[in-house]
């Protein structure tokens, strides 16, 4: 496991450090101003990403984990729910995305420029993500990286030769440069698929409802987390926005230290609570130790190296180092929760890990929403921490819950640390003489 970390986490950090020389070079190259309108297309494009496919890629990995002959369908299914949702996301996306624009910054944007950036950003990212997801429910790790890593040096490459060998400097450049990048290496992967075997278009209807909730709950937390660059748009100048959008990709960037864990996690979290929930606790628990180390010790990177961070972006972006440190302590609570919606999602549950995220980013969006309008940037940064610390908190209660439950229907109790205990009297649960009956449908029956 620590091998297949160390390698997943490579990775991941080479992709966050390319992606961040790539930052660099378009805040650069683009300026304040034009960087501010790239970061608040991009939020809005972070957001339809996730709802793009409809969660199908949930589904190809857990269940190619556990069956891999099912590759085939699912790897169809995939595809024909990115061709359906993309089509309609990029329409309304160009429609709603170029008033908004229009409306925040003043000056009109071509349509062209927001089709190619939807284009590039939602459906071509959604495919490479797709190849990623593949292997890794197949369990070639090694070629799940290097799916991550060759993205990453392909938009860098893209970056350094639009920006430093064609002096690219305005957005529809921009534009236009991404999406023929994102076209080439979306290409390059699906030519990486063709060895697995061909799809088999078709929609797997009984895995709609489970994509769905899915994806919901990424959608949700994008619009919870990018809600401020909205409201910081309406109130304070473009350049601000530029700079807190560099922060924030900053931060993105600095979770790849928890997404390195818990992509490895999440498939043998699938395996271990197939028989019962309750089965993969202990294997949580010591993630959960691990999840919250590597959580503070990127925190603690974060907050000294934050006033270098203007020689790399620029100078004139003057409140980045600000802005850096008082997000830094975030992904501690971060790693906090992922743990916890980790092994509800692998174990099949997404119905209640979608009540707990949606629930808590949407209560969340309109408290950001609040605290920003009143007192920015401050107010911000107090809703971000109180939301993360609220998921922390339902997050555990809900899984322990579960956990215990899923213990006492297979014969077994639960006890304070969160151990499986064989039951002390001589009549045992007939799941715990029958294995047979120790089925996975019949502990979701029993939960519900």
């Amino acid at each position: 496991m620590i091998v297949s970390y160390l390698l997943s986490s490579g990775s991941l950090a080479a992709a966050s450090l390319a992606q961040l020389v790539t930052f660099a070079i378009l805040a650069r190259a683009l300026g304040p101003a034009e960087f501010g309108l790239f970061v608040q297309i991009s939020a809005v494009t972070a957001i339809a990403v996730q709802i793009c496919g409809l969660g199908a890629s949930d589904c190809l990995l857990r269940r190619v984990a556990r069956e891999p002959a099912s590759y085939p369908d699912l790897l169809g299914h995939n595809l024909l729910l990115i061709g359906l949702t993309g089509a309609v996301l990029v329409l309304a996306g160009v429609a709603t995305t170029a008033s908004w624009i229009r409306m925040v910054s003043g000056s009109p944007i071509a349509i062209s420029t927001v089709a190619l950036l939807f284009l590039g950003n939602v459906v071509l990212v959604r495919l490479i993500l797709l190849v990623e997801t593949v292997f890794l429910g197949l369990g070639q790790v090694r070629s799940a990286n290097r799916s991550v890593v060759g993205f990453a040096i392909a938009r860098t490459a893209t970056a350094a030769l639009a920006c430093i060998v064609f002096h690219t400097s305005s957005l529809a450049e921009w534009a236009a440069w991404q999406f023929c990048g994102h076209l080439l290496y979306a290409l390059v992967g699906l030519m990486w698929l063709r060895p697995l075997g061909r799809p088999r278009f078709r929609i797997v209807r009984e895995e709609l409802r489970n994509g769905i909730l899915f994806s919901s709950q990424f959608a949700v937390r994008a619009i919870r987390s990018n809600v401020d660059l909205f409201v910081i748009g309406l109130f304070m100048p473009i350049e601000t926005v530029g700079s807190y959008g560099v922060a924030r990709r900053i931060m993105d960037s600095s979770y790849l230290s928890i997404d390195a864990f818990n992509r490895l996690i999440y498939p043998r979290f699938a395996r271990a609570s197939r028989d019962g929930l309750h089965l993969a606790l202990p294997a949580a628990k010591r993630a959960l130790i691990a999840a919250i180390g590597l959580g503070v010790a990127t925190f603690l990177i974060l907050f000294v190296l934050a006033p270098e961070l203007p020689r790399l972006f620029g100078r004139e972006y003057r409140d980045l180092a600000f802005f850096v440190r008082c997000l830094s302590g975030t992904v501690v609570l971060i790693g906090g929760w992922a743990v916890a919606m980790d092994l509800l999602g692998a174990s099949g549950r997404q119905g209640v890990r979608a009540l707990i995220l949606n629930s808590t980013n949407m209560v969340g969006s309109g408290l950001i929403a609040a605290a920003t309008w009143i007192a920015a940037p401050i107010g911000t940064f107090v809703a971000l921490y109180v939301i993360e610390a609220s998921l922390v908190v339902s997050g555990w209660l809900v899984l322990l819950r579960l956990a215990r439950r899923s213990g006492q229907d297979m014969g077994h109790d639960i006890d304070e640390s969160g151990t499986s205990v064989a039951p002390s009297g001589n009549v045992l649960h007939d799941a715990a003489v029958d294995p047979v009956r120790r089925s996975l449908p019949a502990v979701e029956e029993a939960e519900r």
